[in-house]
């Protein structure tokens, strides 16, 4: 191997690095840029040969394909049938039975006996003594009083004042004055316009139809699945076709232009101005007088006086008196008797009656249903692919060679890589391919 590399590196040091045809064929398989003396090698040297070669590796797809089975199903249905059943309902019935009792009856005696006793009786007597007692009796005086205040009488008197005020007035004055104002004035200038004038028109186009997997019977290996292609369809659609047009329009604008002139104009200001003016105020005064009322007052004074009255006096004594009275007196007595009743009770009759009932029960059948379910498989195919390699060559000068004015002495003719598909290398092919894993989605039976 060091070899190998010798030959290359000598091989590249005879060769100029700017020459881009040698670069094409790793600088050792042209000369026709170096100069002569450097086309005549004294001994053999290693060259670098490019060999391409087509190799394949296998790959698996994965390809679904449908398939049919069938499986039972257990399918519960549910019927319904009539049953009758005797049944017991419990009927009562009231009877009455004679029973004889004793009671006790009571026999109430009423009698009169004679109770003496004694009561107090009140005898009231009234008599009547004399009693002293004051009083007080009111006496009233009448009499005047003078009272004197001090009052402030109002007096009013009018009196002029002088009033001043400053009035503001209007004086007018005519001025000159400049006015400016901006004027739009109309331009006219003409532009070109490109019109687009084209018109719709209606373009068939057709689809075809898409490619759906389909089972078909193939006398050699039965049923199989292809990709068949469905028919297509046509649709119809517009189509704007353009066609330019090219146009003068007139365009107006405004420019605007600022205009000056003098206008009178009418000024008006205030001036000030004093003015006097007497204005009547009236203005009151307070006098203070003395006034005297006569108030009249009722006095009122308590005169003691001794009066007697007649106090009656109610006094009350008990008198003893013997009274007699009857009393009446209750005796009871119990008399038994006989008595018959009739007695209820109640006797329980057991009454039988039929009734009728639906019963619901299930009732398993079996029914066979067919399903389709996708089959995964690995199916091989062949993937070509290319391979460059550098493969060295000993090249040895010819001694009959005298010249190289063309270039090529002491050259080797390059190996054309083989054409044709080169079987594929142990390597690239896998000994035990990895199966994919096919999964059974039927339900189970």
């Amino acid at each position: 191997m060091s070899k190998v590399f010798a030959g290359v590196v000598a091989a590249l040091a005879l060769v100029s690095a700017s020459d881009a045809e040698a670069g094409w064929f790793c600088g050792a398989a042209s000369y026709r840029c170096c100069p002569v003396s450097a086309c005549q090698p004294s001994c053999c040297y290693t060259a670098c040969k490019v060999e391409r070669q087509t190799c394949y590796r296998t790959v698996y797809d994965n390809v679904c394909e449908p398939q049919e089975f069938t499986y039972n199903k257990t399918i519960y249905e549910t019927v319904c049938e009539d049953r009758q059943q005797t049944c017991y309902r419990t009927v009562n019935e009231t009877h009455f039975r004679e029973q004889n009792y004793t009671v006790c009856r009571p026999v109430y005696e009423t009698s009169c006996r004679e109770e003496r006793y004694q009561v107090s009786r009140p005898v009231f007597e009234t008599s009547y003594c004399e009693r002293n007692y004051t009083v007080c009796r009111p006496v009233y005086e009448e009499s005047v009083r003078e009272c004197r205040r001090v009052v402030c009488r109002p007096v009013c008197e009018t009196v002029e004042r002088e009033c001043r005020r400053t009035v503001m007035r209007r004086v007018v004055e005519t001025v000159n004055h400049e006015r400016c104002y901006t004027v739009m004035k109309p331009v006219t200038t003409y532009r070109a316009v490109r019109q687009d004038c084209g018109h719709w028109e209606t373009k068939t186009c057709y689809h075809p139809g898409p490619v759906v997997p389909r089972v078909v019977c193939d006398p050699c290996c039965g049923p199989r699945v292809c990709m068949t292609q469905c028919p297509g369809f046509t649709t119809c659609h517009k189509v704007w076709c353009p066609q330019i047009v090219e146009r003068q329009v007139a365009c107006t604008s405004y420019c605007p232009q600022v205009v000056r002139e003098q206008c009178p104009v009418q000024v008006c200001r205030m001036v000030p101005e004093c003015v006097v003016e007497k204005v009547p105020v009236q203005v009151t005064r307070l006098v203070r007088e003395v006034v005297v009322d006569r108030i009249p007052v009722r006095t009122c004074r308590l005169v003691h006086e001794t009066r007697t009255c007649r106090v009656p006096v109610r006094t009350c004594r008990m008198v003893c008196e013997e009274k007699v009275r009857q009393i009446p007196v209750t005796t009871c007595r119990m008399v038994h008797e006989t008595r018959t009743c009739r007695v209820p009770y109640c006797v329980s009759t057991q009454v039988p009656y039929t009734v009728t009932h639906r019963v619901a029960h299930c009732v398993p059948r079996t029914v066979a249903q067919t399903c389709t379910r996708m089959v995964s498989r690995c199916v091989p195919r062949q993937v070509a692919y290319e391979v460059c390699r550098v493969v060295p060559v000993t090249v040895c000068p010819d001694s009959s060679c005298s010249t190289c004015a063309d270039g090529s002495c002491g050259t080797a003719p390059m190996e054309a890589a083989p054409v044709g598909p080169v079987q594929p290398t142990p390597d690239a092919v896998q000994e035990n391919p990895p199966q994919p894993e096919v999964k059974d989605d039927a339900p189970k039976a």
